[in-house]
């Protein structure tokens, strides 16, 4: 029971929590970007393929937020659904995946800045304005049945 319980995402995630953690995303990748540290941007995919996979248990940055950054905040927690989240975390672990690769790997700074640049502008989106670029995708992909119903009924509902 308890791996089960390691290995799940929160359903809700609270919107405030996850748009802090996409700040921190911003700094990384701006940071990442700055410096070149290849070894930086291989880390930013390690803490989203945690965040994939246990939401904020297993990942540093996750960990920041929920229990130092957004305990000291007086904001109302905004309870949203975790699936689009989590969609949308799986985005970031794939194009920082890549981008690790390619710097690791290839050493092509140009396309790994490009991947950087992406983060900045998604990750700036979210934190900033609330938009989720990967949970509009998420509900595209269930508007033309990609993605089951099933997978959120409450997303459907907000749909119907």
């Amino acid at each position: 029971m308890a791996s089960n319980r390691l290995f799940s995402f929160p359903d809700p995630v609270d919107e405030i929590s996850a748009r802090l953690v996409a700040g921190g995303v911003v700094l990384l990748s701006v940071l990442a970007l700055v410096s070149g540290w290849s070894w930086l941007v291989g880390l930013m995919a390690l803490g989203f393929i945690a965040r994939v996979a246990t939401g904020p248990t297993l990942s540093p940055l996750g960990q920041l937020v929920t229990r130092v950054v957004r305990p000291r905040l007086a904001v109302a927690p905004r309870l949203v659904p975790g699936p689009p989240k989590r969609f949308a975390q799986a985005i970031g672990a794939v194009v920082t995946t890549s981008a690790a690769v390619v710097a690791l790997g290839f050493d092509e700074r140009v396309v790994v800045d490009v991947l950087l640049v992406g983060m900045i502008v998604a990750a700036t989106l979210e934190s900033v304005f609330a938009i989720c670029l990967g949970c509009k995708v998420f509900a595209a992909l269930m508007r033309v049945g990609v993605i089951p119903e099933s997978v959120c009924e409450r997303c459907a509902n907000l749909r119907a």
